[in-house]
């Protein structure tokens, strides 16, 4: 029988300088026996309610009680039984694994044999027993995640609060922490889930989905899907330029979301509404619609009234290219070492003008090495990168004139403006006087910046950093552009938008590199690349890799399926020989 740990009513916290409540009447209960999501886009309310629940502040009115007290009032009485994960986990990336967990095991009184006990226990269970003295910020993403985890743990506690754990951490990484997190749960600890990814969403017991400081819905996943069946279809083998007719398609007013999905669209369409002729947006004649179940993410959009427009204002402001079939960016036996350790092992690739190339692969892998490289950032140990013919070994600088580059890591300057940033990297890509405040205007506008153009960068939310990020990689108009994981922890909509924005520059002639842990962004690339252990292990279309691990026992495999697969095989390959 489920017990009630958490219960909080018309809860409401503001804070200065904000337009609306953070929380704005919020009531809801978490429970024991299930994973509750708590689910929303970027500043929906989601670490302020988990704060407000962990006793970290206090509500402005409303009641809130945890594991029966008042937890800011009696935050004493809860602190040994309720462990916390914040989004930006306090890691002490220049201590090891030990001394980190040495560390929050004295900030939370773990002392003596119940110490030493709780350290052997928590080391095995997240696997990270064979890298005690490895420095935290040496870890890949996925350990880091699992580090935090262990020091929310530490002391045995009854609640566990995860604020968006699975952000910047690969399929199979999340496929372990999801795994260890419902483990928990089977030995009683009642376990909240943060989360912008609406796929984990759905893989949760229950959820309460808020959206600007409100409740949206709360309930099952199930029971916040069911509502669109019948509703959400597949365009099947719609035929060449399925970026233009996707944009299309969402043009129309019984359409009222869609993404690409391999060779196929996936469109949702408002209620009793019928699909449309796929010859009235110009599909071939071989073009047919088959209903599809219906997302969590599905219906997430559509309770927002649905996703953004398919067309990009970029598209008309953007010079277009010829697309000649050139090969504009290649690889060849590209190699980086660091001491003795090969991050890139020979890797050898080639993207054409107007493509998306995307480079996928798990934490550690080399993915972000190779992409470095091929930015002209790290110079290789053998092999070649070039971009439009220039090797950028030798002629890095007059390449990256030709380069958009936005950075995995927000690399903008926080305590500049937006709109001297904007000036800023204006001026290093040799723009000035009226081009320059065209451009500033331009990006303005299209990244809707308006509002925040004297704010400081670093109190921008994550969707408007990202925005910012995009904009001045964008600022000279370059014919390529490298995209390091772009939409990392943000909500579906600014997602959608951002792949909005990449379609309309594709449409263009702009070439696209993107690394991404998004299967389902993965789907928008015209060719993808999967990395493993510093090597290339496959290299095709995402219906192709898709196809190649599809069997009797799952027939139609998900990008996430073929992620996981490959590498599988590949690591089993390696073990045997």
């Amino acid at each position: 029988m489920s017990e009630v740990v958490v219960s909080f009513e018309n809860v409401t916290k503001t804070f200065p300088g904000m337009e609306s409540p953070a929380l704005d009447a919020v009531s809801g209960e978490f429970r024991t026996g299930l994973i509750t999501g708590l689910a929303g886009p970027d500043g929906a309310g989601k670490t302020t309610l988990l704060r407000l629940v962990a006793g970290l502040m206090e509500p402005d009115s409303g009641t809130v009680r945890t594991l029966g007290f008042d937890p800011f009032a009696d935050s004493a009485a809860i602190r040994g039984d309720v462990g916390y994960m914040p989004q930006k986990f306090g890691l002490y990336e220049d201590l090891s694994v030990q001394e980190n967990l040495n560390l929050h095991a004295d900030l939370r009184h773990v002392i003596g044999e119940a110490r030493r006990e709780s350290f052997e226990r928590l080391l095995e269970f997240t696997d990270l027993k064979a890298f005690t003295d490895r420095l935290a910020g040496k870890l890949s993403g996925g350990m880091k995640q699992k580090l935090g985890l262990a020091c929310a743990l530490l002391g045995e506690p009854k609640l566990l609060l995860l604020d968006e754990p699975g952000v910047g951490v690969d399929p199979i990484s999340r496929r372990e922490l999801w795994r260890m997190v419902e483990d928990l749960v089977d030995r009683g600890i009642a376990v909240v889930w943060s989360t912008a990814y609406l796929d984990e969403a759905e893989l949760c017991g229950t959820t309460l989905v808020l959206n600007e400081g409100t409740k949206l819905f709360s309930g099952t996943p199930a029971e916040i899907s069911d509502p669109l069946k019948g509703r959400c279809f597949h365009l099947r083998q719609p035929g060449e330029g399925k970026r233009r007719l996707l944009t299309d398609a969402l043009l129309r007013p019984e359409v009222t979301d869609g993404t690409i999905q391999g060779h196929n669209l996936r469109l949702t369409f408002r209620p009793s509404t019928k699909p449309f002729e796929p010859d009235e947006i110009g599909a071939g004649s071989e073009a047919n619609w088959s209903p599809v179940k219906p997302r969590f993410e599905d219906a997430f959009i559509d309770m927002l009234g649905g996703g953004p427009p398919g067309e990009s204002p970029l598209t008309a402001r953007t010079e277009a290219i010829p697309l000649d079939g050139k090969t504009v960016i290649e690889a060849r036996g590209l190699t980086k070492k660091f001491g003795n350790f090969t991050a890139t092992d020979h890797v050898d690739f080639d993207v054409k003008r107007g493509e998306i190339f995307g480079l996928l692969g798990p934490n550690g892998a080399g993915k972000s090495t190779t992409f470095k490289m091929m930015c002209g950032l790290l110079v290789p140990t053998e092999g070649t990168a070039t971009v439009v013919g220039l090797d950028l070994r030798h002629s890095a600088s007059q390449a990256r004139q030709r380069l958009g580059y936005m950075a995995q890591k927000f690399s903008l300057y926080g305590n500049l403006t937006v709109v001297q940033n904007l000036v800023f990297f204006a001026g290093i890509y040799g723009l000035h006087g009226k081009r320059q405040r065209e451009r500033i205007e331009d990006m303005t506008e299209i990244f809707h910046l308006e509002p925040f153009l004297i704010t400081p960068t670093e109190s921008l939310s994550l969707g408007y950093k990202q925005r910012l990020a995009l904009a001045c990689s964008l600022m000279h108009g370059p014919d390529i552009l490298f995209l390091d994981e772009p939409t990392s922890g943000v909500d579906p909509v600014t997602r959608r938008e951002f792949w909005t924005h990449i379609n309309g520059l594709v449409e263009r002639g702009v070439t696209i590199m993107v690394t991404t842990h998004f299967m389902d962004e993965a789907e928008y690339c015209d060719r993808i690349g999967l990395v493993f252990r510093g090597q290339l292990i496959a290299n095709g279309t995402p219906d192709e890799l898709k196809q190649s691990v599809a069997d009797d026992s799952n027939p139609d495999p998900t990008m996430e399926d073929a992620f996981v697969s490959l590498v599988t095989r590949r690591e089993e390959a390696a073990t045997e020989t």
